[in-house]
């Protein structure tokens, strides 16, 4: 399974994209005309090229009820940021999966973007430096070992000369550099190499410790599963849709599709550094669990069963850049289906009965205009 969180907001690369834990500005509330904040923009680097759009029924009450569609990285990381930047709002996380039954729970959690080509790249690089300001600073807390959050170096490697021997990320990473000639030495295949250091989030411990957040801070979850946004009008004023493939059939989003992900699990507790082909096909990604092999890039692919020689190809190109995995042990195969698009999708979305209500109201102010200027003439 692709295992880099990416920007956006719904995947894995929607998934991890980023939300990639989520970060949303305040700037993206928007005021209704009663004066409470109604409408709250969401965002995230996440490994997503995701789907996060936000439905809003502004009606003026005490509080203002926030429903958000989907428990994956991104679902819990968007609720937990409204939940604690806005503690008056009543969060609700609704989903038919919760953890360990998400995508982003395949992930490897590797804090590594890509570039989308819809999406500026400013835009991609501000969601980044975020994401990774917010899970640096979980790293260097207390809670680093609950939360799952864990430093790691290590190589990206390259048979060929990559197009940018500096990506746009290279400034967020920490101590982003070139290789050296003897560092490349373990690597004869491949001719370029960088070395940093990045994050990486255990998501068998990161979901669960996002849930534990949201509930401390007044949040709420329910398994259930949404067939229509309109289900849930009247009974929140913002729903943020975070359900990446569920895009699909919810709201009728094509431009989103899957992209199969094969990885294999395995025990080889003295790999320490990861090791990522240039390619993003086959990469290596030491975690506190387990080691993460991969891995397969497979679009519009909806199987989920795990395909015997994919594994056999994985574990081979794998043997061919790290020899010592010929030990490991305990081997399990995962599939994910990573949510994908050309770019990010980030939006807000009146509702139409708030459209309708708008439309009379401008027909009635216009009627009102006209019948005064024809008193007014009237009375000349």
């Amino acid at each position: 399974m692709g295992s880099e969180v990416r920007g956006g907001v719904s995947s894995v690369r929607d998934q991890w994209k980023a939300a990639l834990l989520l970060a949303p500005p305040l700037s993206a509330l928007r005021p209704s005309s009663c004066g409470k904040n109604k409408c709250f923009g969401c965002k995230c680097s996440v490994d997503s090229q995701a789907d996060a759009s936000v439905l809003c029924h502004p009606e003026p009450m005490d509080t203002t009820r926030v429903a958000v569609i989907g428990a994956g990285v991104v679902g819990l990381s968007t609720a937990v940021c409204i939940s604690e930047s806005i503690p008056q709002y009543s969060i609700d996380v609704i989903s038919d999966k919760f953890t360990p039954d998400t995508t982003s729970d395949v992930a490897a959690g590797m804090l590594m973007p890509h570039a989308y080509p819809d999406t500026p790249v400013h835009l991609q690089k501000q969601w980044f430096q975020e994401t990774f300001d917010r899970l640096f600073a979980i790293a260097n807390s207390s809670e680093a070992v609950e939360a799952g959050i864990q430093l790691v170096s290590g190589w990206q490697i390259y048979r060929s000369m990559p197009p940018q021997e500096r990506p746009f990320w290279a400034d967020t990473v920490l101590g982003f550099r070139k290789m050296t000639e003897a560092e490349l030495k373990k690597f004869p295949q491949h001719v370029f190499g960088q070395a940093f250091t990045t994050m990486k989030c255990e998501s068998l411990s990161y979901l669960p410790w996002l849930e534990k957040r949201l509930r401390g801070s007044g949040g709420q979850v329910h398994t259930r599963k949404v067939e229509d946004l309109w289900e849930l009008y009247g009974a929140y004023d913002v729903v943020v849709n975070c359900s990446g493939l569920g895009s699909r059939e919810l709201v009728g989003d094509l431009k989103i599709f899957p992209v199969r992900g094969q990885v294999l699990k395995v025990q080889a507790p003295w790999m320490n550094h990861f090791i990522r082909d240039g390619d993003g096909l086959t990469y290596i990604y030491p975690g506190t669990f387990n080691v993460t092999l991969g891995g397969t890039r497979q679009k519009d692919d909806w199987n989920l069963s795990p395909d015997p020689q994919n594994s056999r190809e994985i574990l081979s190109r794998c043997l061919a850049l790290e020899p010592s995995l010929q030990r490991a042990w305990d081997i399990k195969e995962k599939v994910g289906l990573r949510p994908c698009r050309p770019g990010v999708r980030l939006q807000r979305e009146l509702s139409y009965a708030i459209w309708k209500e708008d439309k009379h109201l401008r027909e009635q102010r216009e009627k009102s205009k006209e019948a005064a200027i024809q008193m007014e003439a009237a009375t000349r």
